[in-house]
């Protein structure tokens, strides 16, 4: 049984980097004798470690499951450089560094899809599989058109005078209330500050545009075990139209791999760490078995 009695999340642990920076982490260890690769989980654009909450210590009952906070995000150091997907990329091959030996299977929500992807690329020698959910992806063609960006930069914008008005947190209320205390405390603490906004614009200048130019050579995975889980619903700003294109996209990407899933989480929306968890530590685990 995972002991989580100091907190649900384990024991933090910092992770340095090789320009200086610190990055945030925290480990559940796992059974003691378990023979499984390490799960290590990234968060979509403005989220932090807590948003695996509900499914990382699930996935401590089969095997290492780490956490972190990118840079700006969390209790992890800001980046003076430009948060490319490269740089995210390399930060995460840091973490597994860290916590070598693997291997490692690596899960990612929304845009820690595309992250994970280039992580896994860069070294798919210790990468046992790889576990995305809504993730953006290049092959929805509504990512890259006028409305879409107009409607990030809104929402950018937006996002910014609510966490101001310490309002930003409040659509978030009732999906946090399912949390334990200590993670909950966390989020409202850490996820919906100023420096979160400043974080995802961020990232968000050369996001899309990096991912577009996948479109033609997409990172290569190999023979990665890739299964990608969908949303099932409308929401979060995802209208009927929207969620088919992003599924499409997803179908095709679990596709190119050799052993690709795709998984429907019927009853969710884009916020399925938070909505079905048990749906991710079910696939997380058909992984573990045979990584």
């Amino acid at each position: 049984m995972v002991d989580t009695a100091r907190h649900t999340q384990g024991e933090s642990d910092w992770v340095p980097t090789q320009d200086g920076r610190r990055l945030h982490a925290m480990v559940l260890p796992g059974p003691p004798d378990a023979a499984t690769p390490t799960v290590v989980f990234e968060a979509g654009s403005g989220a932090s470690r807590s948003s695996w909450a509900a499914v990382q210590p699930e996935v401590a009952r089969h095997a290492r499951a780490i956490v972190y906070d990118r840079s700006g995000l969390g209790r992890s150091a800001p980046d003076r450089s430009n948060r490319t997907l490269r740089r995210m990329a390399d930060d995460l091959n840091e973490v597994l560094d860290h916590f070598e030996p693997g291997p490692f299977v690596l899960v990612g929500h929304s845009a820690g899809g595309p992250i994970v992807r280039l992580a896994a690329a860069g070294r798919p020698g210790r990468i046992a599989g790889l576990v995305l959910i809504d993730p953006t992806d290049e092959a929805a063609e509504v990512l890259f058109g006028n409305r879409f960006r107009r409607g990030e930069r809104y929402a950018l914008a937006a996002g910014s005078v609510l966490a101001r008005l310490g309002l930003l947190g409040v659509p978030f209320r009732r999906m946090l209330a399912e949390l334990p205390d200590d993670v909950r405390r966390d989020f409202e603490r850490e996820g919906f500050t100023a420096e979160v906004l400043r974080t995802q614009r961020q990232q968000a200048r050369t996001f899309l545009d990096e991912l577009a130019t996948w479109r033609d050579a997409a990172p290569d995975l190999g023979s990665i075990p890739v299964t990608v889980i969908s949303g099932g619903r409308t929401g979060s700003g995802m209208g009927p139209a929207i969620r088919a294109e992003a599924n499409a996209s997803h179908a095709h990407r679990a596709a190119q791999s050799p052993q690709g899933r795709h998984v429907i989480a019927e009853r969710s929306n884009h916020y399925v760490p938070l909505t079905e968890p048990d749906v991710i530590a079910a696939e997380i685990a058909k992984l573990l078995q045979t990584g």
